[in-house]
């Protein structure tokens, strides 16, 4: 069976695009990476690595090793974690995955409030431009918590954060933002309009989709972005509506804010593999304590309304 030394070599070898760039990262002799590497292809039965003139490549049967050979290194580094941690030994540190717009909207506030209850609990923070693809690297063994929508069939531990609002981003002086209902719209009002979109890739862009199809069109484009607070900056300017979460819109944001009618939410959760370590459970009770998901600033600004 292979050892995780083993799979290290692999993957840095990988990473690094060459068995010499590979050794020095790993501080050992190239020679004596080699000869490792091909005990590990013995131990397989077969080449894991076509060697080119300037590079490497993994055959078919590296790809096939390599996710695993990655989640294997990675549960290793947190079961070490996790026993020095319950041993006293070391201050440690959080694995934090999540989605790009809630890393720049609920997280701030949720991290600084860690640092100041934690400061010697480092956080490695990693982003995702969609949630599929955060349960799949949670699933992957890639971090101790996940923050983002509950995934289907999840069988490991889920808290309920909240419902997280979004709220439409025009230029102030939209028809839409001077009505007698402002700062509430109806979606459908702007079936016409050319919107400011996401990216295929990005989860927002199925969020403004389906709440677009749920009012009864399919919204034209008038630029795409990957980023929340780029879309509200562009729409703020005129390019036309966005659709962002109320916790990505900043203070003294210089656009118009409008309440979609229906409303548009997404359920957030912070969920783990297993049952949460002492550090993940502390950060799962930091999460509990924020009123973060629709921000002060944001309430003041959106006084009840219901467009006829």
């Amino acid at each position: 069976m292979p050892t995780l030394r083993q799979l290290e070599y692999l993957v840095t070898i990988v990473d690094e695009g060459s068995f010499t760039r590979a050794a020095e990262r790993l501080h050992i002799t190239q020679p004596g990476l080699s000869h490792q590497f091909q005990a590990l292809e013995r131990e397989i039965g077969g080449p894991l690595l076509e060697r080119l003139p300037r590079t490497v490549r993994p055959t078919p049967a590296g790809r096939a090793m390599l996710p695993h050979a990655r989640a294997a290194l990675a549960e290793a580094d947190r079961a070490t974690t996790a026993a020095r941690r319950a041993a006293g030994l070391a201050t440690g540190e959080l694995h934090l995955a999540t989605l790009y717009s809630i890393s720049y909207g609920l997280l701030p506030a949720a991290l600084g409030a860690w640092r100041r209850r934690h400061p010697g609990v480092r956080v490695r923070l990693f982003e995702h431009r969609h949630a599929e693809a955060l349960a799949a690297a949670m699933t992957a063994g890639q971090a101790d918590v996940a923050v983002g929508p509950p995934p289907a069939g999840w069988e490991g531990t889920v808290r309920h954060l909240g419902t997280e609002d979004f709220l439409v981003v025009t230029h102030t002086d939209d028809p839409a933002a001077r009505s007698d209902h402002a700062p509430g719209v109806q979606l459908a009002d702007l079936a016409e309009r050319e919107w400011v979109h996401f990216t295929p890739d990005s989860g927002l862009a199925d969020v403004l989709d389906q709440a677009c199809a749920a009012a009864g069109f399919r919204p034209r484009v008038a630029v795409r972005t990957e980023q929340a607070p780029a879309a509200a900056n562009y729409a703020a300017t005129g390019l036309g509506p966005t659709l962002v979460p109320a916790n990505t819109i900043p203070p003294h944001f210089h656009g118009a804010v409008l309440r979609p009618h229906p409303p548009v939410s997404r359920q957030l959760t912070a969920y783990t593999r297993t049952t949460p370590d002492p550090v993940a459970a502390a950060f799962l009770d930091v999460l509990a304590d924020q009123d973060l998901l629709t921000p002060r600033h944001i309430r003041r600004r959106l006084r009840p309304t219901t467009p006829s």
